[in-house]
């Protein structure tokens, strides 16, 4: 089975890691990229949607975006964490072929679920305003999705924005919740999972000289060190590495059975010092008085343990198959 997968994305380091595992999986069919704010600006994730895309030789649709939360004040960028640019502050970019579509994401995403109803899936991997906004064009959205996977949130591991709070859900909350309520066949991938999958600086070293694909391998190498050299500052326990994030959610689209999960109903706090905490219904039978929890609400899959080394083992095999193309430059 090939899934057609829309892949909603902040490129971001751990981005460019997750989009090259879907390009080169062949089990995965990208039949677009809509960016967003948050590791980036929506202009600079929309940038590098096309130059990742181009470089390995894949002629993608990319529609910018949301540019800022749906209600939250906006941000700034983590450049000291993906680099100013997402993509460690490359040294120089060639020119790419290709432009984004005129269409918005949210539109983007509208538009193919009504042309492909029940076969999209969508992996959304940074703030979640697009999913909000495609959801106030077409509220019978998630009937025509077949299924959302999003990097989002933690119910047990402690936040890496807040004690309680992941940042994909941190920087629209309103966003993540509404997504979270709207009831799709929808699974979270967060940091219950992601941070038990480490992938060391040593690895994109020897992928690229595994390739020998300067413009895209090189590129990928680049970012990574950067991203690893931050984690070195603030993990310094994990070595000179990273964590999988993003490239999970792609993982578990393709083998589910490497992950234990369990359902039960997820919430965002909104505000306060708990603001983009993901509070999950654990026990599922119990009649809360705290409105909000009602049984008719639609529930969340959401990964609670992971093969971590099973993980490493088919991203290792899938990233360092023959996949790349020749650069659509100019």
């Amino acid at each position: 089975m090939v899934h057609k997968v829309i892949f909603d994305t902040d490129p971001g380091v751990d981005d460019a890691m997750a989009l090259y595992f879907a390009l080169a999986h062949p089990e995965i069919e990208v039949i677009g990229i809509t960016t967003t704010f948050g590791n980036v600006t929506v202009q600079q994730a929309t940038a590098n949607g096309l130059y990742l895309s181009r470089i390995c030789g894949r002629e993608i649709p990319v529609a910018g975006g949301g540019a800022v939360p749906l209600m939250k004040a906006p941000g700034t960028p983590p450049g000291f964490i993906h680099g100013d640019d997402g993509l460690g502050n490359l040294p120089s970019r060639v020119a790419v072929q290709g432009q984004a579509e005129s269409q918005s994401a949210a539109e983007f995403i509208v538009a193919m679920a009504r042309a492909y109803p029940g076969e999209i899936s969508l992996v959304a991997v940074g703030p979640f305003v697009n999913l909000g906004l495609a959801l106030k064009l077409e509220p019978e959205l998630p009937k025509l999705i077949k299924q959302v996977i999003m990097m989002a949130g933690t119910v047990i591991e402690p936040g890496n924005v807040s004690p309680v709070a992941e940042a994909n859900v941190w920087n629209d909350p309103h966003a993540a919740d509404l997504v979270f309520t709207a009831g799709w066949n929808l699974v979270m991938v967060g940091l219950d999972v992601t941070h038990r999958v480490v992938m060391p600086a040593t690895y994109f070293t020897q992928l690229a000289e595994h390739h020998q694909h300067h413009l895209a391998m090189d590129t990928l190498n680049h970012a990574a060190q950067f991203y690893c050299d931050f984690y070195l500052r603030e993990r310094p326990d994990l070595g000179h590495a990273c964590f999988g994030h993003d490239i999970l959610t792609f993982v578990y689209l393709v083998a589910p059975q490497l992950f234990q999960t369990q359902d039960g109903r997820v919430r965002v706090q909104l505000e306060g010092l708990g603001n983009g905490q993901t509070m999950m219904d654990r026990h599922g039978g119990l009649q809360y008085a705290q409105a909000g929890w009602e049984k008719h609400r639609p529930q969340t899959t959401v990964c609670m343990k992971v093969d971590a080394e099973q993980c490493l083992s088919l991203i290792k095999q899938t990233l360092e198959s023959d996949w790349l193309q020749a650069p659509l430059v100019l």
